[in-house]
C-alpha cells in the first residue's frame, strides 16, 4: 500500500495563530477565566483538550462579564468589541488575517456606497461576521440561484468566504457582472484554503481512496470531501483515526489523505499510523511519517527559506517557517537604513523569504535576515538599470573620506564629493538624510561594489534646461533664477543650467558698493534678460529693471521747496551728494550747506549721515537736484523767532507789567 500525503493539509496559519493565542493565554493568566466565543475550532477533539485545561466556550457575551474572550480565527461582527467593554471582558482577538481583509474590504466599499456580496453560507460565523462590518445589510449568495434575489444596482462590491471554492467564485461573479454598472471583485478565497483544494484534488485523481480528516461541521473540510469525490469514488470523511473504514482500505494499492484547516497534526499522524499498521514494516509509509513531520526539520545556515508574518513590533518580525520554534529578524537585518520602521515592511499573514543565519540566537528562536535576500534581488536590479543607464533614487545615510555613503534598497553604494552637485560642495553633511536621484558610473557585481553620481544627472538635466532656455529666451523676458555667486563687479545667477551676470549696475537704482548689499548666494530673485550672445554663452541679466525707473515719476514725489530727508553718498570739493531715494541723489553745493563759511564740505557732515535738505531746484529731464541745508536751517530759525516775538510784550504798559 502506497500513502500519498496531499500538501497543506492540516492547521492553516489562522488556526494556529488561534490555537497559539489560546495556549499563550492559558500560560499567562492566573486569576481570570478564558472562553471563547463560539468554538475555537471545527475540531470536537481539540474543544475537548482546551476543556480539560479550563477553556470554554459561550454564546452570549454576558457569560464572558470581567474575564477573558478569546475571538477565533472566523472573526466576529463589529459590534461585539464595543459589547466586550460594556461587559468589562478582555479581548485576545484571533480573527485570521485574511479573514480581517474581508471584514475591512466590506467596510470600506459600504462606506463608500457599494451593496456588498458575500458569496459563501449565511450561517457560518465567518460570513456572520463579515456581515456584520458592513451594517448587516450585505447579499448572501451561497448558489448561483441565490442571485436572482439580487436586483440591478450601479455599484455592487463582491467579497467570497475564505473557504469556498473558485469554481463557486468564478460562476458566481460571472452572473453578477449583468447585475451591476460597476462590479468590484476581490477574490478572497485564502492562499492556503486554495493550494490545500488543489493539491487535494491532484492527489484524488491518483489513488484508489481518498481520506478527508476533519470536523464534520468544518466547511473547508466539507469542501475537500467534495472535491475529492469529484475524482475519487472512494472518498471517506472521518474525524478520528478511529473512524477509518480499514476493511474497505486493506486491498487497495494507493490511498491519498488530506486535512481540513482545523485538523491537528496529531489526528492526521494517528490515522497515517494504524494505516501504516496494516502494512507491518512499511518503508514507503514510514517516508510519509517522515513527510509529516517535516515541519521538525532544523533550517540549514546559509539557506533561504519561506515563512509567514506572525507578529511585528518596533524592534523586529516574529515569521513562522514550519519549524519547531519561530524565526526573529531584528531591526538591523530587515534592512541597511537605520530609520526604517518594521510596521512599514510586513504585517501580519505576509510571506516572506529569509536567510538563516544562525538556528538559535540564545532564545530557543531562529535567526533570520531578510535584508540579506532582498540584497541579492537589488544586485540583479542594479545590472539592469546599468544596462538602461537609468535614472534610480537613492538616502545618503553618512559622510566618509572623500563622500558620501548612499543606499538603495538594500544596496549601500559609494557617491565621491565630486559626483554629488555640477559645482563644489563645501559641507558634505548638508546631503545626510535627503534623497538624490543618480546613475551607476560603477558596478562591480563579484566585489558587491557600485559607485553611483548625482552629479551625471544635474548635467543632463541642466543640458535640457540649457536647450529650453535658448530656444526661448528673447530680450526683455522676465525669468526667476537663483543667485550662485557673487563677484566685485556682480552676481551670477542660475536662470535654468546657464548662470547669466547681473552687473553691478544693474542690480539696483541707487549706488552699490558690493553685490552682496543687495543679494545673497541661494537667493530667488526675478530678473529680466537685458541681452544674450548664444555662440559664448553670455546673458546678461537686469534685477533692478523689474522695479520702475525712480525719475519716471520724480515730480509727483517731489516739489520745489520741499524739506525732506535723505543720506549723504558722496563728498566732493563743491558739495555733497545726498540720496532721496535709491537711485535719486541731489547735489547740496558747498555754499548750501552751512551758514557759515567752509572749505570742504566734510568740516560739516560725512558719508551715511542723515540730514534735511530743501528742494531748490527740480529737472527732471537731467536728472538734476538742487538741495539746501542751509535754508533749511534757516526755516526753523525763523520759525523760532516767530515763536519768541509772538510771546514778547509790544506796548508799553505790558513791558511795565512784565517787569513789575
Amino acid at each position: 500500500m502506497k500513502i500519498i500525503i496531499a500538501d497543506n493539509a492540516g492547521f492553516c496559519f489562522g488556526v494556529k495563530q488561534a490555537m497559539n493565542k489560546t495556549i499563550n493565554a492559558i500560560g499567562n493568566n492566573n486569576s481570570k477565566k478564558i472562553y471563547t466565543y463560539g468554538p475555537l475550532i471545527h475540531n470536537n477533539q481539540v474543544i475537548k483538550r482546551l476543556q480539560c485545561r479550563g477553556v470554554f466556550s459561550v454564546e452570549n457575551l454576558e457569560d464572558a462579564k470581567d474575564n477573558i474572550l478569546i475571538i477565533r480565527s472566523h472573526g466576529v461582527p463589529l459590534y461585539i468589541y464595543d459589547l466586550a467593554k460594556n461587559y468589562n471582558i478582555e479581548i485576545i482577538d484571533a480573527t485570521c488575517p485574511f479573514v480581517r481583509k474581508v471584514q475591512k474590504t466590506a467596510k470600506e466599499y459600504y462606506d463608500k456606497g457599494y451593496t456588498i456580496v458575500i458569496i459563501g453560507n449565511p450561517k457560518h460565523p465567518e460570513v456572520i461576521g463579515i456581515n456584520g462590518w458592513c451594517n448587516n445589510d450585505a447579499y448572501i449568495v451561497q448558489n448561483v440561484e441565490d442571485i436572482d434575489k439580487i436586483k440591478h444596482l450601479d455599484k455592487i462590491c463582491v467579497v467570497a468566504q475564505t473557504t469556498i471554492t473558485l469554481e463557486l467564485w468564478n460562476h458566481i461573479v460571472e452572473k453578477l457582472e449583468k447585475k451591476a454598472k460597476s462590479l468590484e471583485k476581490f477574490n478572497t478565497i485564502c492562499t492556503a484554503t486554495r493550494e490545500r483544494q488543489e493539491a487535494c484534488a491532484d492527489v484524488a485523481k491518483k489513488v484508489d481512496a481518498m481520506i478527508v480528516i476533519g470536523g464534520f461541521h468544518s466547511s473547508n473540510t466539507q469542501k475537500l470531501v467534495q472535491i475529492g469525490k469529484m475524482y475519487c469514488k472512494n472518498t471517506y470523511h472521518i474525524e478520528t483515526a478511529e473512524k477509518l473504514p480499514i476493511e474497505e482500505l486493506k486491498n487497495l494499492n494507493k490511498i491519498g489523505v488530506t486535512a481540513g484547516a482545523s485538523t491537528p497534526d496529531w489526528i492526521i499522524k494517528e490515522a497515517i499510523q494504524k494505516m501504516n499498521n496494516m502494512e507491518h514494516e512499511n518503508n514507503e509509509m514510514m517516508k510519509m511519517m517522515e513527510e509529516i513531520e517535516s515541519s521538525l526539520t532544523v533550517p540549514r545556515r546559509g539557506s533561504i527559506v519561506k515563512g509567514t508574518v506572525i507578529h511585528v513590533t518596533d524592534k523586529e518580525i516574529m515569521v513562522n517557517i514550519g519549524y519547531k520554534a519561530d524565526g526573529i529578524i531584528p531591526k538591523n537585518e530587515i534592512s541597511n537604513d537605520p530609520l526604517v520602521n518594521p510596521h512599514d515592511i510586513a504585517k501580519e499573514g505576509d510571506t516572506i523569504e529569509t536567510y538563516v543565519l544562525r538556528t538559535d540566537d540564545g532564545e530557543g528562536n531562529v535567526l533570520l535576515s531578510k535584508k540579506r535576500v532582498d540584497a541579492e534581488k537589488n544586485w540583479e536590479d542594479l545590472e539592469e538599470v546599468e544596462k538602461k543607464n537609468s535614472t534610480l533614487k537613492v538616502k545618503v545615510l553618512q559622510v566618509v573620506k572623500g563622500g558620501v555613503i548612499a543606499i538603495y534598497k538594500e544596496i549601500t553604494g559609494f557617491i565621491p564629493a565630486s559626483q554629488l552637485s555640477t559645482s563644489y560642495v563645501s559641507d558634505l553633511q548638508e546631503y545626510v538624510g535627503k534623497e538624490l536621484h543618480v546613475k551607476i558610473i560603477e558596478l562591480n557585481l563579484r566585489k558587491k561594489k557600485v559607485v553611483f553620481s548625482r552629479r551625471v544627472v544635474k548635467e543632463e538635466e541642466n543640458e535640457i534646461k540649457r536647450r529650453m532656455l535658448w530656444e526661448n529666451i528673447e530680450k526683455g523676458k522676465v525669468i526667476e533664477g537663483e543667485v550662485k555667486r557673487l563677484a566685485d563687479f556682480g552676481a551670477f545667477v542660475d536662470i535654468g543650467g546657464i548662470d547669466g551676470l547681473v552687473h553691478i549696475s544693474d542690480l539696483s537704482w541707487g549706488k552699490v558698493k558690493h553685490p552682496k548689499d543687495v543679494v545673497a548666494i541661494g537667493d530667488k530673485i526675478k530678473v529680466v534678460v537685458l541681452d544674450f550672445d548664444k555662440e559664448n554663452n553670455r546673458i546678461s541679466l537686469g534685477l533692478k529693471q523689474t522695479t520702475p525707473e525712480p525719475w519716471g515719476n520724480v515730480e509727483e514725489k517731489y516739489s520745489v521747496g520741499d524739506i525732506v530727508e535723505g543720506k549723504v553718498v558722496k563728498l566732493v570739493d563743491f558739495g555733497a551728494f545726498v540720496e532721496l531715494e535709491p537711485g535719486v541723489d541731489g547735489l547740496v553745493h558747498i555754499s548750501q550747506i552751512s551758514e557759515r563759511h567752509i572749505a570742504k564740505p566734510s568740516e560739516e557732515v560725512h558719508v551715511g549721515q542723515k540730514v534735511k535738505v530743501k528742494i531748490l531746484d527740480l529737472n527732471k529731464e537731467n536728472k538734476r537736484i538742487s538741495l539746501s541745508m542751509k535754508e533749511v536751517v534757516e526755516a526753523t530759525n525763523d520759525t523760532n523767532v516767530e515763536m519768541i516775538n509772538d510771546n514778547e510784550p509790544t506796548t508799553i504798559g505790558e513791558i511795565l507789567e512784565s517787569k513789575e
